[in-house]
């Protein structure tokens, strides 16, 4: 009888130009208003020195700001990859109980219609592995899975008009002590609105982490590299930490296992 199912989900971000356009609109408006308000020090009365102030310092403060102008864009445009709204999902990873871990995912990843595809496989593979009995005993495995994986994964499926599978919808609904829907290998150990990341978990415990060169916050430059295979395995990778975690959460084995 099935009873877990651990996920893992890699994203990038929007994939929509207009996105992107709005974020340096925004960040345009700010830089001239920011560079509008800049002053000569309180202290500075002599008119004189204050022209000179502002011809000399006060340039370079406005400078500044218009060199970091572009950094600045990139990362507010790298956080719409948190962002269910305009984020984009580019690999799914999974494993029903004990089976091998699992990944959807496409080169063409950058397609119109891939995300979509994407989702939609997941959840035909969820069917075709997890029973319609075993549906409401299913318990969601996941790093962050409550507050992230899943809210983002029916969050993209609501936008691409894309119902998800029994499981994933009732785990995405599940509070969080009701561990028989959902559980959240952080949650458990650092508690509700604590952090801790997996890979310090894993070091805790004894269990080799995933992180690589390729980490969460590298997966866009590794996919806009070409590298999205890659990507894929180190997804797999973090299915198979987060699921020793939880087996050392629950005492399911007192083993520093080798990592699968």
């Amino acid at each position: 009888m099935q009873e877990h199912l651990t996920i893992d989900i890699e994203t990038i971000p929007a994939q929509r130009t207009d996105v992107l356009e709005e974020i340096r609109e925004s960040k345009q408006t700010q830089l001239s208003a920011d560079i509008e308000a800049i002053r000569a020090p309180g202290n500075y009365k002599d008119a004189d020195k204050i022209a000179a102030w502002l011809s000399n310092e006060g340039q370079q403060k406005a400078q500044a700001l218009r060199d970091a102008f572009d950094a600045d864009v990139d990362a507010a445009y790298r956080k719409t990859g948190l962002d269910g709204a305009y984020g984009q999902i580019c690999v799914i990873g999974f494993a029903v109980d004990n089976d091998a871990p699992r990944t959807v995912w496409s080169a063409e990843w950058n397609r119109p219609d891939c995300e979509r595809e994407l989702l939609e496989d997941f959840y035909i593979a969820l069917g075709d592995a997890i029973s319609p009995s075993a549906e409401r005993s299913i318990t969601v495995i996941g790093h962050n899975v409550a507050s992230f994986d899943l809210r983002f994964m029916v969050q993209r499926s609501i936008v691409k008009g894309i119902r998800p599978h029994g499981v994933i919808s009732r785990a995405s609904q599940a509070k969080p002590w009701e561990t028989d829907k959902v559980f959240d290998t952080m949650v458990q150990w650092a508690g509700v609105g604590n952090r801790i990341s997996l890979d310090k978990l894993c070091k805790a415990l004894g269990i080799q982490s995933p992180k690589g060169d390729i980490t969460g916050a590298t997966v866009w430059d590794a996919v806009k590299a070409g590298r999205i295979a890659e990507v894929a395995d180190y997804c797999k990778k973090d299915v198979s930490a987060v699921r020793m975690v939880h087996r050392r959460l629950t005492f399911a084995t007192n083993r520093q296992e080798e990592f699968v």
